[in-house]
């Protein structure tokens, strides 16, 4: 960490917000105008709709998480977590990886932690359940579903067999509804190499509490969406959610009850519950309460975006809807960071803040090869599209959206290759233990039982 004169604009947080927040006011301050510090715990920011097709094998994992010092060569990144901050001595404390604690001045700030999974006391679900918001939950699922398979060719027991190959997922939003999709597509292609396993073999089940599966696309095509995974064998369970999964024994509100050794959580996010103690005004939700020019309300010095921040929709708001707030995605995520960037700016030099405004472009969402849907929002058109279509428009707009150039090409690349190569269906899960065979064999080797018989005689003498 370098000791500075100049002012300094820490930035809490290097996902999305953090990383373009960041981006934007480098490349807008002068010379030495101020000292730009992004504090996170990873060196890298990770992609997070390209999740499903990591888990699928689609993209390279490597290819979907962006290294934070290698974009932003004129910041300061620490890899550590801002613990705590005062507001009154401008001051936040970091926790790094190693050491101790240290305090950090600052004179702007802004907020980008994002949002974690949101989660309910249910038993079982934090020794089962798998997350999918991180690159490292990506890479675990693939692994877990290609070893299920490896487990259930070699045994002969048939309850081992039927958990091994039964696939429960709780979340019909994006993120379940667009990973069980690719990891159906995968477990599909992968049981053609196994002899004792066929699709028929598997059973997959998503679960929601809610009526319908994607809201964000709308009612029509969400229901085309749900018949569309059905007609693959996929089981949906909807008004519904789990009481239990302990031990792997899966127990529906609905009565069904299953084992599985493959839970996958994707109920939703909530923001990261470092917010409460940073002293920020928060939401109802824990969300920081923003201004609609991304000012934390009531300060002139902080700002927030994205996951964490509760930012009025003012498009909607002019249009007459009342305490509109923008959804946590990454359309608005990108375009908050940009005119927060900006906002930072304008703030160290004394203009005027800019009200964030952005009209919905619509959604996308891929539901494996060839398969999505999509609503494109054409200011009050509505084009509703499915199938391969959609698919190509849902990879266009990530695939563009994707930051910097070469993890573009590189996604691009990994898309062209998969057009002509047949998809990788091996299981790595060793990778989770690496050192695990090298322990067993540098491990000393117990002592002969002769050896230690003259050592207990004198002790028992």
């Amino acid at each position: 960490m370098s000791t500075t004169e100049r002012p300094r604009i820490l930035v809490v947080g290097g996902g999305y917000v953090g990383l373009y927040a960041a981006k934007r006011i480098l490349k807008k301050m002068r010379y030495g105008e101020a000292t730009v510090t992004v504090v996170d715990p990873r060196s890298y920011m990770t992609y997070q709709p390209f999740l499903p097709e990591v888990a699928a094998g689609s993209i390279s994992p490597r290819h979907v998480v962006v290294p934070l010092r290698r974009v932003l060569p004129k910041a300061e990144v620490l890899t550590g977590r801002v613990t705590s901050i005062d507001q009154d001595r401008k001051v936040a404390v970091v926790t790094p990886l190693v050491g101790e604690a240290y305090e950090l001045p600052f004179d702007y700030l802004v907020i980008a932690l994002g949002a974690i999974s949101r989660t309910f006391p249910i038993p079982g679900l934090a020794e089962q359940g798998i997350g999918m918001k991180g690159v490292e939950e990506g890479i675990g699922l693939r692994n877990h579903v290609l070893e299920q398979l490896d487990k259930a060719e070699s045994t002969t027991d048939e309850n081992v067999r039927r958990k091994a190959l039964t696939f429960v997922f709780v979340g019909g939003g994006f993120a379940g509804a667009e990973t069980i999709g690719e990891v159906e597509d995968m477990a599909r292609d992968a049981a053609k190499y196994y002899s004792t396993i066929k699709r028929e073999d598997m059973r997959f089940i998503l679960v929601d509490a809610a009526d319908k599966i994607l809201p964000e696309v709308g009612p029509k095509l969400g229901a085309w969406g749900k018949e569309h995974l059905e007609s693959r064998g996929i089981e949906i369970y909807l008004n519904t959610s789990m009481d239990s999964c302990v031990d792997g024994h899966v127990v529906l509100k609905n009565g069904l009850e299953v084992d599985s050794n493959t839970i996958v959580w994707t109920a939703g996010v909530k923001p990261n519950p470092a917010l409460a103690r940073y002293g920020l005004p928060l939401g109802p939700r824990g969300h920081v309460d923003c201004a609609p020019t991304l000012q934390v309300q009531g300060t002139d010095y902080i700002w927030a975006a994205g996951d964490n921040a509760q930012v009025p929709d003012m498009a909607l708001r002019k249009a007459g809807v009342e305490n509109a707030w923008c959804p946590p995605n990454a359309q608005h995520a990108l375009r908050q960071a940009k005119v927060l960037g900006d906002n930072v700016i304008s703030g160290m030099r004394g203009f005027p803040q800019k009200d964030y405004e952005h009209h919905n472009k619509g959604a996308v969402a891929g539901l494996g090869l060839h398969k999505g849907v999509a609503m494109l929002v054409f200011g009050k058109m509505k084009i509703k599209l499915k199938g391969r279509l959609a698919w190509y428009m849902h990879r266009g707009y990530h695939g563009m959206a994707m930051p910097t150039w070469n993890r573009k090409i590189r996604v691009f690349a990994d898309w062209t290759l998969g057009m002509f190569l047949k998809r990788e269906v091996v299981s790595l899960g060793a990778l989770e233990t690496p050192r695990e065979e090298f322990y067993e064999a540098a491990k000393p080797a117990p002592a002969p039982a002769a050896a230690t018989a003259p050592a207990e005689k004198a002790k028992a003498s």
